[in-house]
């Protein structure tokens, strides 16, 4: 399908990365009315990929794919308002856009609800609630969640500080391949927090962050 010609340009599968090929067949995709392809095409306009960056279009994609209840477009458009990417900021509507990702079973929306209540966007800040939710995008197997339960138990977030379980949490994440994790974990061997200091290890981690883009990661080395 076309849409797959887009994957595999933008992922490099079989071929080099082309984002331009890649934003191409997307959007080709999008034309024959391919929701996944639309959100992709949403995507790259939001980071300029292949494309110019144009928040306005990346905007109006990320309306249409919600009016059309697609859970991913349904959150990137929370995304959308979170951060004013071709709209004002409305955290009223982020919270309830992610209350509605997460309602269709949406990882990512679920997550987010959980930061909005650990930082009081759109809604009271209720600490308990965003550990109970982090810890059910964890159960569900996803890094960001596992992630985030990690942090919970490092900054004693709903729950009582455990650096151990912040430890292990970081690890199980980042042997997922979340560079967030990565720079986590990497500071914690670095300091010597939930285990020995250990700087080999540190380092190693760090490159693996860096490696995916992470900036505080790249700085460190």
């Amino acid at each position: 399908s076309i849409y797959l010609l887009g994957y595999f340009n933008y992922h490099g599968i079989g071929i080099d990365i082309n984002m331009q090929n890649a934003f191409k067949f997307y959007q080709k995709a999008t034309e024959l009315e391919n929701i996944v392809a639309q959100y992709e095409v949403a995507n790259m306009y939001m980071d300029g990929e292949g494309t110019d960056e144009d928040y306005e279009k990346a905007f109006e994609l990320t309306i249409d794919l919600a009016k059309r209840n697609y859970s991913c477009g349904i959150n990137l458009l929370g995304y959308c308002y979170e951060h004013g990417i071709g709209t004002d900021v409305n955290e009223q509507k982020v919270f309830e856009l992610y209350e509605r990702a997460a309602d269709l079973g949406n990882a990512k929306g679920l997550n987010n609800v959980a930061y909005c209540y650990e930082k009081g966007i759109g809604t009271e800040v209720n600490e308990q609630r965003a550990f109970e939710l982090y810890d059910k995008v964890a159960d569900l197997g996803e890094s960001f969640g596992i992630n985030h339960l990690g942090n919970c138990y490092f900054n004693g977030i709903g729950t009582l500080v455990n650096t151990q379980k912040a430890l292990e949490l970081y690890q199980k994440a980042a042997k997922l391949k979340n560079d967030r994790a990565q720079y986590n974990l990497a500071f914690m061997y670095e300091n010597g927090y939930g285990t020995k200091k250990n700087i080999d290890n540190a380092i190693y981690w760090y490159k693996k962050s860096a490696k995916q883009g992470h900036k505080n990661a790249q700085n460190k080395l």
